[in-house]
Formats: C-alpha cells, sequence, structure tokens
C-alpha cells in the first residue's frame, strides 16, 4: 500500500515492466570505505573491543597472545597509531570479522552519514538533482497514461477474435475444417498410418458418445488449472462456473479516470437470476506528494463489485449454522440457528471497501492485495491467453519462469550442506532431531 492509499500495479501491458527503470542500491566496498565510514570504523574500535574480550573465552588462546604482544609494543605511541594497530589486529580474528559483518548487515539501507558529511553547497545541488527526479516521475506517470491509451486501442483490436472464441466456447458458431487445422510439432508428427488409426478412434469413440456441444466446462477449467484462481474456488463453486461463458476486460472511455473493468457472462441458472457480474478497477498515474520517489507505475486506489441476486437457499457465500446455548439459571439448551459468511469465489464480487482516508486494518489490506493481484492476472494473462490456460500449455511457460530461481535455491541449500560439513565445529548430532518443543504436537 502506498502513501496515497493505493496498491502498485504490476504493470506487464506491451512490455512496460520492461521499460521502466529498475531501482536499486549499492553498498560501497569495505576495502574502500569514503572517510566518513574510517572515522566511523575508528570510532567503533572500542566497541570491536568489547566484543573481543566477551568472546575470549571462545577465541584460541594464541590470537590473544598475540594482541597482548601488540599492545607491549604500542607503549609510547601516539593515540591514532595504536587504534590503527589494533583495528588491524582485529580484522584478522574471524570473530571479530564476523561481528564487524552482523554490524554492517544490520547498517544496510540505512544512511550512512555520508550525505551529512557533504559541503553545504553540495547539499543544495543534490537537493537540485532530486527536484529533477520528480520531475522525471511526472514524466513516467504520463508515459503510463499513453501505455493505458494504447491498451484501449488495442483492446478493440483484439475483441472480435475474443468474440468468436465465444462463440466457439459456447456453441454459438462451428468453426470449419480449414480453422480447426493445426501443425503440430515436427517432433508431434505422425506418420500416415499412424494419423489414419487415430482418426478412426476418434470417430469410434465420437459415435459411442452424444456430440457435446462447444466446448463443455471451459472457463471452469482454465480456473482449476490456475493456482491463483483454484486456491479461491470451494467445491460449491464448481456447479455454478459450468454456466460461465466469458470474461471480458473493458477499458474506461477516453478522458476519464484510469480504470478497467472484469465482466463475467454467465448463462441462465438455477443459482442466480444475473447474466453478468462486474468487478471494476480504479487506478491512478500520478506520483504521491507527500512521497514522489514511491511512484513505480499505476497504482489501484479501490475495487468494486456487484449485487448478486442468488436464488432462494443458493448462495454460497453465506452458510447457515447451529449451535447450542444453556442458560445459565435454569440449566436449559436451546439451539440457535445463526447465518454466517462462507468461503467462496463468489466473495472476489463483494470486496472490502476502501476508506476515504485510506487507511485500512491489516487484514483488509492483505485482502485487497490479494484481490489486485487477482484481477491484475485475470486482465493480464487469463483473458489473453485462456485457451492456453485450459490446455495447460500457458501453466508449463509460467512454471518454466521459476526452473532458474529454484535451481538456484538448490544449489545455495546444497553449498550451506557442504560447509557444514567442512566445518570442523559442526555437529550433525545436533540436527539429528528437532528439539521437544519443535516436534510436532
Amino acid at each position: 500500500m502506498s502513501a496515497g492509499g493505493g496498491i502498485s500495479l504490476p504493470f506487464t501491458a506491451i512490455g512496460a515492466e520492461c521499460l521502466s527503470s529498475t531501482r536499486t542500491s549499492s553498498l560501497r566496498s569495505p576495502a574502500s570505505p569514503p572517510p566518513a565510514a574510517q572515522r566511523s570504523i575508528t570510532r567503533d574500535s572500542a566497541e570491536m573491543a568489547d566484543i573481543d574480550n566477551k568472546d575470549q573465552a571462545e577465541m584460541d588462546p594464541a590470537d590473544m597472545e598475540d594482541v597482548e604482544d601488540v599492545e607491549e609494543e604500542e607503549t609510547g605511541e601516539d593515540e591514532n597509531s595504536k587504534a590503527r594497530q589494533l583495528t588491524v589486529q582485529m580484522m584478522q580474528n574471524p570473530q571479530i570479522l564476523a561481528a564487524l559483518q552482523e554490524r554492517l548487515d544490520g547498517l544496510n539501507g540505512s544512511p550512512s552519514g555520508y550525505m551529512e558529511s557533504l559541503p553545504k553547497i553540495v547539499k543544495r545541488r543534490v537537493n537540485a538533482l532530486k527536484n529533477l527526479q520528480v520531475k522525471c516521475a511526472h514524466i513516467e506517470a504520463k508515459f503510463y497514461e499513453e501505455v493505458h491509451e494504447l491498451e484501449r486501442k488495442y483492446a478493440a483490436l483484439y475483441q472480435p477474435l475474443f468474440d468468436k472464441r465465444s462463440d466457439i466456447v459456447k456453441a454459438a458458431y462451428e468453426p470449419t475444417d480449414e480453422e480447426c487445422e493445426w501443425k503440430a510439432d515436427e517432433e508431434e508428427e505422425l506418420t500416415d498410418e499412424m494419423k489414419e488409426k487415430a482418426k478412426l478412434e476418434e470417430e469410434k469413440k465420437d459415435e459411442e458418445k452424444e456430440d457435446p456441444k462447444g466446448i463443455p466446462e471451459f472457463w471452469s477449467t482454465v480456473f482449476k488449472n490456475v493456482d491463483l484462481l483454484s486456491d479461491m474456488l470451494q467445491e460449491h463453486d464448481e456447479p455454478i462456473l459450468k454456466h460461465l461463458q466469458d470474461i471480458k476486460v473493458k477499458f474506461s472511455d477516453p478522458g476519464q479516470p484510469m480504470s478497467f473493468t472484469l465482466e463475467f457472462l454467465f448463462e441462465p441458472n438455477d443459482f442466480f437470476t444475473n447474466t453478468l457480474l462486474t468487478k471494476t478497477y480504479k487506478m491512478r498515474s500520478e506520483p504521491d506528494e507527500s512521497d514522489p520517489f514511491s511512484f513505480d507505475g499505476p497504482e489501484i486506489m479501490c475495487c468494486t463489485g456487484c449485487t448478486i441476486d442468488w436464488t432462494k437457499g443458493k448462495n454460497v457465500t453465506l452458510k447457515t449454522i447451529k449451535k447450542k446455548q444453556k442458560h445459565k439459571g435454569r440449566g436449559t439448551v436451546r439451539t440457535v440457528t445463526k447465518t454466517v459468511p462462507n468461503d467462496s469465489f463468489f466473495n472476489f464480487f463483494s470486496p472490502p471497501e476502501v476508506p476515504e482516508s485510506g487507511e485500512l486494518d491489516e487484514d483488509s489490506e492483505a485482502v485487497l492485495a490479494a484481490d489486485f493481484e487477482i484481477g491484475h492476472f485475470i486482465r493480464e494473462r487469463i483473458v489473453p491467453r485462456a485457451v492456453l490456460y485450459f490446455t495447460g500449455e500457458a501453466i508449463e511457460d509460467d512454471d518454466d519462469d521459476y526452473d532458474e530461481e529454484g535451481e538456484e535455491a538448490d544449489d545455495e541449500e546444497g553449498e550451506e550442506e557442504a560447509d557444514e560439513e567442512n566445518d570442523p565445529d559442526y555437529d550433525p548430532k545436533k540436527d539429528a532431531a528437532p528439539p521437544a518443543e519443535c516436534k510436532q504436537q
């Protein structure tokens, strides 16, 4: 959630994710610290000495003798020379280095003091650069507004194809033989004899069962194949989603605030009287005045669902429970019937409301963040590539994006195991079993 109350949108349209700049922070090498860092290390030498004293019981006695010898040799030298030599000696101690590294890790991302050490005239120039950066953020915001206009333009070109897809799915149009011809990959090509045999088997199967209309359960299969959506699905949702005929994306009109609407079109069914369920996401592409440097593309500011006109007894977003209550005085027992919320995909159309202040409790913010991610995924991936999620091909592509990362993680685990085995102090018995308090009950 940004300072302005919105949640950054992972803007991937037309490769915009590749166009937006990546912001990274660098850590200056300890081998050549700036003057301020050198003074900081000198000031901290006394603190590091304290750490050394604290850990001396674990240190090699030979190391302690070396430190004592250095202190004897330094008698009579000035304080700066003593501090430098003590620092050098400590840098040779692995325990001191580990403590120093831990201290540096804690400083990662925090001000180094370098800016405070700059002359006033240089600070003024840095402020000028920051003002230029704010202007860059405003130009970037305009860039994303134009990307949104391009999306709207090309959505109109895609729509006839999506409409034809919908007609095929719901059996309103039967594609021609030419439209159904699909050239398989070279490795999947079959001999003429095998093709003829497969054709005969398919015809035999078709004769044994009724000719299905269109592509049955197209969208419900898509939902089941995508983890992000299948996690939302409950068993009682599936019979309803079998009636889902199409999902469309509608963008806001030119000149209107940025937004997009997801339209879920249903055939007549026994669960609700709606034939159209909608979810609208309102966006903003404008740097926040209080924190302009946080701008990283359009933000979804809020979303609104719609009212579902459930048939009596068919509302899957509610469930009825019976609870027994005992009277304190008389001891009599009565049964109370209560209606409580129920897990369902259709809660997607009743998101938490965002207050005007933009401030939300943690639970509501987590729900909205997940909601925004789902809405964006449906808009950017599911609707344009529905058939590939139906067949599972798009899922394989998505999985390929994580293979390399997974391998790196495996390599890191292997390196850690190797480090443990090479450690002379490593005791495998300590890791053989978790302590009693960690075991599952």
